[in-house]
C-alpha cells in the first residue's frame, strides 16, 4: 500500500492507509495501547486493540523513536487530538531505537531543556523535534522567495570555489590550508569571483554557498563556517541602487514564508529606513550609548539603534550607509571629493547586522591605490586586479547572512540553532 503522509489522513477517514514514521510516545492502558506517530508533516494517534494480537504483541518490543510502518483504518474519534485516529491492523518495525536516548526528543515539562552543547552533540536527534524542523522549512521558503526574485530580475546563478590563492578580505581571520606544493585559503566570501563574473559580462549574478571565517569568536552570532547568499549587479549609479534591489529580495523572501507556512510574520514595508553612519552615531550619542569607534558599530549600538528606529518608524530594518574608509575593505568605492567615506552599507534587522554591501571600485588604477593604502599584498591580489584591466562595468552587491535572518525572525537564542550542523571554534562534529 502506498504511504500516506500524516497531514493527508483527514481526507482518508473510513479508508485503510499505510503511515510511516517515528514512535514519539507509547501509552499502555491494559487492553488498549496508544502510539503517537510522527512524520515530517505532523503527528497522529494510533490505537492498538488487544484483539489484534500480532500488532498488540509488536508494541511490547517498541522503544521510543523507533521507525515503524503501520497499516490501519482512519476513523473519526472525538477524544483523539485531531478528532480522528488510526486503528492499527499491523505494525512493521523498520528500525528499532536503543531504549535509552542520549537526549529526549520530546520534553514533558517546560524548563527541562537539555544543555545546548549536548543537544548539538546529538544534533540528528535534536532536529527530530517539530519546532526545529520548522526552522529549516522557514529557511527553504525564504530561499524560494529570494531565488524567485533573482529569476524575475534577470540574475544568473554562479558557483564559486572555496579555495583561493589569496585572502579575499584584509588577510586576517582566514583558514590557511596545504594545497599540494603551496598554500591556499578558504574563502571569506565569494567577492572576488562575483566581480570577475561582472567583468565577464554576466551583468547580474547570485550565489549560495559556504563562507569561512577563522575568527576566535564565542558569541551567539558567529560561526567559523556558515552559508552566505551573495549577489552582484552591473551598471549601478550608487550603493542605493543595490539597497533598492536588496529590499525587494527581502520582501519577496518574507512574503514567501507568510504565504507558505502557518507562522506569524511581518512582511516589511518599503522603503526601509536609511541612516548614514554619522546620523546613526548622533542618534546613539543622544541616548548616551558608548561608541565603539566612528568607523564601526558594536553589537550594543546595533541593538539600541534598531530600538530607536522601531520607535520612530515602526520598522524592523534599517540601513547604515556611508561608512568611513577605516571600517571597509579596499574595494569599496569612495565618494568623489571625499576620500574618507565609502559608498557602502550594512543592513540591520531587529538589532543584528544581516547584510554587508557596497558599490565596488571598478577602476583599475583606483583599486591599486586603495589596496596600497590598506597595505594589501599586491602580488597576492594580482589575479583579482587583472579583472579590471580590460574593462569592467560600475557595479555593487551584497553579502547576506540568511542564518542571522532566521535567527532574528524566529527569535532563536543563537545562529547555531538556525544551522543544520554548526561549526565554531570548538565544534567539528557531528
Amino acid at each position: 500500500m502506498v504511504r500516506t503522509y500524516i497531514k493527508d489522513l483527514k481526507e482518508k477517514i473510513g479508508k485503510d492507509v499505510t503511515v510511516k514514521g517515528f514512535v514519539q510516545s507509547i501509552r499502555n492502558q491494559g487492553g488498549i495501547k496508544f502510539l503517537i506517530l510522527r512524520d515530517v508533516t505532523g503527528i497522529i494517534q494510533c490505537v492498538v486493540m488487544k484483539s489484534d494480537k500480532e500488532a498488540f504483541g509488536f508494541v511490547e518490543d517498541l522503544s521510543l523513536e523507533s521507525v515503524v510502518s503501520i497499516e490501519g483504518l482512519v476513523k473519526e474519534e472525538k477524544q483523539a487530538p485531531d478528532g480522528f485516529e488510526v486503528q492499527v491492523k499491523s505494525i512493521e518495525i523498520l528500525s528499532k531505537a536503543y531504549p535509552e536516548l542520549p537526549i529526549p526528543v520530546v520534553y514533558e515539562k517546560s524548563g527541562d531543556e537539555t544543555d545546548v552543547t549536548k543537544r548539538l552533540d546529538y544534533r540528528w536527534l535534536d532536529l527530530r523535534r517539530p519546532e526545529h524542523l520548522q526552522i529549516f522549512k522557514v529557511w527553504t521558503e525564504l530561499e524560494k522567495g529570494f531565488r524567485k526574485f533573482c529569476d524575475e530580475n534577470n540574475f544568473v546563478q554562479i558557483y564559486t570555489p572555496s579555495f583561493m590563492i589569496a585572502p579575499s578580505e584584509s588577510g586576517s581571520e582566514v583558514f590557511e590550508v596545504e594545497y599540494f606544493d603551496r598554500k591556499a585559503y578558504l574563502a571569506q566570501s565569494p567577492q572576488f569571483y562575483k566581480q570577475m563574473a561582472l567583468a565577464s559580462g554576466f551583468d547580474r549574478v547570485f550565489m549560495a554557498g559556504p563562507v569561512f571565517r577563522a575568527e576566535p569568536s564565542f558569541t551567539t552570532r558567529h560561526m567559523t563556517e556558515f552559508t552566505g547568499w551573495d549577489f552582484e549587479m552591473a551598471y549601478v549609479d550608487s550603493h542605493h541602487d543595490v539597497m533598492d534591489l536588496l529590499e525587494g529580495a527581502i520582501v519577496a523572501g518574507f512574503s514567501q514564508i507568510r504565504d507558505s507556512l502557518d507562522i506569524d510574520i511581518v512582511v516589511p514595508s518599503r522603503p526601509f529606513p536609511r541612516l548614514t553612519m554619522a546620523e546613526a552615531k548622533e542618534k546613539l550619542s543622544s541616548r548616551n550609548v558608548p561608541s565603539k569607534a566612528v568607523f564601526d558599530v558594536s553589537p550594543e549600538e546595533e541593538r539600541i539603534l534598531c530600538e530607536i528606529v522601531k520607535e520612530e518608524t515602526n520598522h524592523d530594518f534599517v540601513f547604515l550607509t556611508d561608512w568611513p574608509v577605516e571600517g571597509r575593505p579596499f574595494y569599496h568605492m569612495r565618494y568623489e571629493g571625499d576620500q574618507k567615506t565609502t559608498k557602502s552599507y550594512d543592513l540591520l534587522y531587529r538589532g543584528l547586522e544581516i547584510v554587508t554591501g557596497a558599490q565596488r571600485e571598478h577602476r583599475h588604477d583606483v583599486l591599486v591605490r586603495q589596496a596600497e593604502e590598506k597595505k594589501m599584498n599586491l602580488n597576492q591580489l594580482k589575479d583579482y586586479l587583472e579583472f579590471f584591466r580590460y574593462g569592467c562595468p560600475p557595479h555593487g552587491g551584497a553579502g547576506i547572512g540568511p542564518g542571522r535572518i532566521i535567527m532574528m525572525l524566529l527569535d532563536l537564542s543563537s545562529v547555531k540553532e538556525a544551522t543544520f550542523l554548526p561549526r565554531d571554534v570548538k565544534r567539528l562534529r557531528p
